[in-house]
C-alpha cells in the first residue's frame, strides 16, 4: 500500500511541479484493489460431498444436498474477521453449477437441495450485500462434464454462464478464471481426454470483454487471468517483488510458470501480487476443515 501512496503522490507532484511520475502509476481502480487488502475464497460445491479435490464431471447432482448451509453465517463470520470481499466458486472443473443456470442440467436445479429451487450464488451474494462485503465469482473455463468442451459451442455456453453470473446477482468486484484447461473427463459420457490450445480457444479478449463491460458499470472491477493466481500459492511464500510490468497476454502464455505467477487484475502495465494462504494444502471445503484465500 505504501508503494501505491508513493506512486500516487509522485503523479500529483508531477502535475504541480512539472516532474514526471515514476511509472507505472496506479489507476484509481488499482488503488481500490490494494484497499481490498484481504478477501476470502469459498470453494463449497459437489466435491464437498465426494471428498475429491477435482471432480471428474460424472458426479450425480443428487449428491449435492447440504443440510446446514447458512450463507449469512458464512459471510458474517468472514466480515467479522476483516475480510472485505468473498469470491465464490460458482463452477469448478467438474462442471457442477451452484446456480440454476439455463445452460446445463448439471446444476443445483437437478439436486434434491430445496427441491431443486436452491441457489447458492444468490444466497452468498445477498449475504455479502447484507454484511457489506464485496462479491466475486470464480468460473472454471475447463468443464469436465460438458459434452461440448473443446468445440466452439462450449465457448458460447461458457460466455452465457458468465453473463448469467455478472448480470443476475448484483455488483461483481472480481471474476476469477483458472489455468487448468483440458485433460481427461466425463464429457457427457465419452470419458476421454480432450486438449485445447489455451492461448486461443477461449478468445479471452471477447470472453472477458462482455463481463467487464457489464460489471464495471457498478464500480471497480478486476479479473484474474487464465493462469493460476500468483505468488507462492499454498506454500505460504511470496516472491520478493510482485510488482510486475506485464501485459494481459501473459495470462494465456504457453509458459506454465509465467502463466501461474502472472495472472492479472484488469488493467495494463502495473499489477499487484496476491498471496493465497490456506490451512491444509487443499482448495475445496471438506468436512475436515475450512480454506480461506
Amino acid at each position: 500500500m505504501g508503494t501505491c501512496m508513493l506512486a500516487a503522490g509522485l503523479a500529483e507532484a508531477g502535475v504541480k511541479n512539472g516532474v514526471s511520475p515514476l511509472k507505472p502509476v496506479p489507476s484509481p481502480a488499482q488503488l481500490a484493489w490494494h484497499d481490498m487488502e484481504m478477501y476470502a475464497f469459498i470453494h463449497f460445491t459437489i466435491n464437498t460431498f465426494t471428498g475429491k479435490e477435482w471432480g471428474y464431471g460424472d458426479e450425480k447432482p443428487e449428491l449435492f444436498n447440504p443440510s446446514d448451509f447458512n450463507a449469512d453465517e458464512i459471510v458474517k463470520t468472514l466480515a467479522d474477521a476483516g475480510f472485505k470481499g468473498v469470491v465464490l466458486t460458482c463452477k469448478h472443473h467438474d462442471g457442477f453449477c451452484l446456480w440454476p443456470t439455463k445452460t446445463t442440467r448439471h446444476s443445483v436445479a437437478a439436486s434434491p437441495w430445496k427441491q431443486g429451487k436452491g441457489d447458492v450464488v444468490k444466497e452468498i451474494s445477498r449475504a455479502c450485500k447484507k454484511y457489506g462485503v464485496r462479491f466475486g465469482i470464480y468460473l472454471s473455463p475447463w468443464d469436465r462434464n460438458a459434452p461440448s468442451y473443446g468445440t466452439p459451442e462450449y465457448i458460447k455456453m461458457y460466455r452465457e454462464q458468465l453473463k448469467e453470473l455478472s448480470t443476475g446477482y448484483g455488483p461483481v468486484f472480481l471474476a476469477w478464471f483458472d489455468g487448468a484447461n483440458g485433460g481427461d473427463g466425463y464429457y457427457g459420457g465419452t470419458r476421454e481426454k480432450r486438449s485445447i490450445d489455451r492461448s486461443t480457444y477461449y478468445d479471452w479478449k471477447t470472453t472477458w470483454g462482455g463481463t467487464e463491460e457489464t460489471a464495471a458499470r457498478s464500480g471497480d472491477f478486476f479479473r484474474r487471468g487464465a493462469g493460476r493466481p500468483l505468488g507462492g500459492e499454498r506454500k505460504r511464500l511470496c516472491g520478493l517483488s510482485l510488482l510486475g510490468h506485464v501485459h494481459p497476454r501473459s495470462a494465456a502464455s504457453r509458459d506454465g510458470t509465467r502463466a501461474r505467477h502472472r495472472a492479472l487484475p484488469v488493467g495494463h502495465g502495473r499489477h499487484r501480487g496476491r498471496q493465497v494462504l490456506d490451512s491444509r494444502g487443499s482448495g475445496c471445503f471438506h468436512p475436515s476443515g475450512l480454506v480461506l484465500a
